[in-house]
């Protein structure tokens, strides 16, 4: 039976730090004044985002993933105004800096997923928690919860410092410089809260990562990253970091840029808090598309944008925090509960655990030492299994537990003579699968499952693929076991689709008026060297035929592999246009009467987006020759990738730029407009008739896309570098998914 919110504000007095505390009451009276109609909903939506509570996506009680949704029952829908029925519970974000948790915080978060929620905890790409099917009213209670057990949501969302990720391994790497942990727990509650850090257009996203060369933190995909570095300073041994700013996934991804080789472990604080007053005072506020930390970068140069951080440290007031935590650093974040002794090689080991061993346990840089990943599928672990987690990281390791970027948690300091009876233990919970980190272990967001963004099932096609993978001959080779999946339910990447070898994310086709999801196919990303390089999309495949696209890209990789090549290596090889044509087939959408199971979307029994758009003569022939104009914008966006492949920069630009031209124009021709005679018409007219009137803004995106048109259209005739070519290419994609998209819109609003 569930306690009521009072009485355990009540119980929990004096285990809440009182500002904490404070913060959390300040939000619950905003609940109120929400309910009553006082408070203005953007300042609501913003007061709850900056405390982790997001709306979401609504599955009105059916089944999914083996969990029944129990209907909540509530009477108040705080997303949509005072009085109106809730017909979509909410998600709570659990912010955990770089990952770390003791027992106590698992049992803590157990008890809430299961009081709360359906009983299912989740983790996220940035090490996080959520908890979804939350109501709005339950989370003052569950942030007090989770604060008297040195937990915070604060800033788990909204414009603010994202949660602090690191690197799972992080004093334990055989390959690090040197234990991050410290460093990003300092920075990440330096940050937390900070008066320099309330003013953001958009989220800022820091990583720590201990080396260069493995992928556990992904450095170059964020707004701040820092990789660990030991530099001799006047004959001593100096710690400080490469810090690299202005990545970012999303829609069109942008690679960090070096800002300093090295920058000392004293000055990495103050050096956070000035870039975080350049973004803050000018970072894009109006316009949301741009708004983030890579775009400013860009937009003012490097140089620049140092000189500008570099007069804002110059004005900052000593504070004492930049330094106070150094003289703890060599302390190490945590150690062993046992003895160390070695695990005894034995000839009748069970087949199940040498499997498990080879791809879960990790040799720790300290002698009998190893790190033991416990995989989840698809980042969900129970209530009955955090608890048993939170036991065995008693007994086995000193409570040393870490969620990972790739959905899963790890055990640090287990004595290897111990990994035989932790097997044994964690078999009974469900938590022995082996394969983590492998091909047979994708990573999804949330997707259409609960998220409003999602276009098409993440979840269902990443659970599909891992059973198929499971049982296939070809990904027990070791050449393709290594190979990451990565699965977006939209363009927006939360999923990380650009880095993964073979990378997916939603998208919609219509036949004969109806839609059917779909997935871009995303190849050549790379996710070791902290997210080295970014895949490219080359093509739409209905959602029920990406297994067999995974099979054969994969199969044709172990078939034609040259000696030790990569995956990167091959895909570069036989270039974009060989990997497009060995999936040509797998496009084609057959009438729904053909295959109607095109028409649904994974362990989903709902038709997908069912709508009889029409299918008289006419307006048969208009969409012909709209699909005709769109595949042949399609291609030569896909021409522009084969002309970056090969270097050509300038014909990639024009290429990608005039995809989009041919798109707008199409559309325009669609609706009847008066075609235009030139680019500067086409551009004129199309911003008239779709932008002005907000016809090609996606529901999400707003009118994003377009605007990535008119910054083609005004830079055409520039210098353009291969950078420049590769974010046009993404944009030109982009712009012909929304001249889809749009199209779908504009006639369902039209029939309805």
């Amino acid at each position: 039976m569930k306690v009521s919110n009072h009485l355990w504000k009540d119980r929990l007095n004096g285990r809440i730090a009182p500002q904490l505390g404070a913060e959390i009451d300040a939000y619950e009276n905003e609940i109120a004044l929400k309910k009553q109609g006082k408070l203005d909903d953007k300042v609501f939506a913003e007061a709850r985002l900056r405390r982790g509570s997001y709306g979401q996506r609504y599955d009105n009680g059916f089944r999914h993933d083996g969990i029944e949704r129990r209907k909540l029952g509530y009477t108040t829908d705080l997303t949509k105004g005072p009085g109106t029925v809730w017909d979509a519970p909410g998600m709570q974000r659990i912010k955990i800096p770089f990952g770390g948790l003791n027992a106590e915080q698992l049992e803590a978060i157990a008890d809430l997923a299961e009081e709360y929620s359906v009983g299912v905890a989740h983790i996220t790409t940035r090490q996080d928690f959520q908890l979804h099917y939350i109501h709005i009213e339950d989370t003052p209670t569950i942030m007090r919860r989770l604060a008297a057990v040195g937990i915070t949501t604060r800033e788990a969302c909204g414009n603010t410092v994202r949660n602090v990720t690191g690197c799972p391994l992080a004093g334990v790497c055989r390959d690090q410089a040197f234990d991050v942990t410290p460093y990003a727990k300092a920075l990440a509650y330096f940050l937390l809260g900070h008066p320099d850090t309330q003013d953001f257009g958009r989220k800022f996203k820091i990583a720590f990562s201990g080396c260069d060369t493995n992928p556990c933190a992904l450095v170059h995909i964020h707004d701040f990253g820092c990789i660990a570095r030991v530099r001799e300073v006047d004959g001593q041994t100096k710690r400080g970091f490469e810090v690299y700013v202005g990545g970012g996934l999303g829609t069109v991804p942008y690679q960090a840029k070096l800002y300093d080789e090295f920058v000392s472990e004293e000055e990495l604080l103050p050096l956070a808090q000035s870039m975080a007053r350049v973004f803050a005072r000018l970072g894009e506020k109006k316009n949301r598309n741009t708004a983030r930390m890579k775009f400013l970068v860009a937009k003012l140069g490097m140089e620049e944008f140092k000189r500008l951080v570099n007069e804002e440290r110059a004005m900052l007031a000593r504070d004492s925090r930049w330094t106070a935590y150094i003289e703890h650093v060599d302390r190490g974040s945590d150690g062993p509960l046992r003895p160390a002794q070695l695990l005894q090689i034995s000839a009748t080991e069970p087949e199940d655990f040498r499997a498990w061993k080879a791809s879960n346990v990790y040799r720790q840089r300290q002698f009998g030492y190893a790190t033991v990943t416990l995989t989840l599928p698809l980042g969900d672990i129970t209530s009955s299994q955090l608890r048993t987690v939170a036991t065995l990281s008693r007994k086995y390791a000193r409570e040393t537990v870490r969620n990972t970027t790739e959905q899963n948690i790890v055990l640090r300091w287990v004595s290897e003579k111990d990994l035989p009876a932790l097997f044994t233990e964690l078999k009974v919970a469900h938590l022995a699968a082996p394969g983590a980190g492998t091909i047979v272990d994708p990573v999804a967001c949330p997707g259409t499952d609960t998220c409003k963004l999602g276009i098409s099932s993440s979840r269902g096609l990443a659970g599909e693929l891992r059973l198929r993978l499971a049982q296939s001959a070809t990904a027990r080779q070791e050449e393709i076991r290594g190979l990451h999946i990565k699965v977006s339910g939209c363009f927006n990447s939360c999923g990380q689709h650009h880095i993964a070898d073979l990378g997916f994310y939603g998208v919609s086709r219509t036949k004969d008026g109806y839609s059917a999801p779909h997935f871009q196919v995303v190849l050549g990303g790379q996710w070791s060297d902290n997210a080295g390089s970014y895949g490219l999309a080359i093509g739409a495949i209905p959602s029920k035929r990406v297994p067999e696209a995974v099979d054969r890209i994969t199969s044709r990789f172990l078939r034609e592999r040259q000696s030790d090549e990569t995956f990167q290596a091959f895909i570069r090889r036989i270039g974009k246009a060989e990997c497009k044509a060995m999936l040509d087939d797998l496009t084609v959408l057959a009438p729904p009467g053909q295959d109607p199971g095109a028409y649904t979307d994974w362990h989903d029994v709902r038709k997908y987006n069912v709508g009889d758009m029409g299918t008289g003569e006419c307006a048969g022939e208009v969409v012909s020759r709209l699909d005709r104009e769109l595949a042949a914008s399609e291609r030569e966006a896909f021409e522009a990738q084969l002309a970056e492949e090969k270097g050509d920069a300038e014909r990639a630009a024009s290429l990608a730029y005039q995809a989009m031209l041919r798109g707008a124009a199409a559309l325009l021709d669609w609706r009847s407009f008066p075609v235009p005679k030139n680019a500067d018409e086409v551009v004129a007219a199309f911003r008239k008739e779709f932008y002005d009137t907000q016809l090609f803004f996606d529901p999400f995106a707003g009118g994003k896309f377009a605007q990535y048109f008119f910054g083609a259209h005004t830079h055409k005739d520039e210098p353009h570098t291969l950078e420049v070519s590769h974010r046009l290419i993404e944009e030109a994609q982009l712009f012909i998914e929304c001249c889809h998209s749009s199209t779908q819109r504009i006639s369902s609003a039209t029939l309805a």
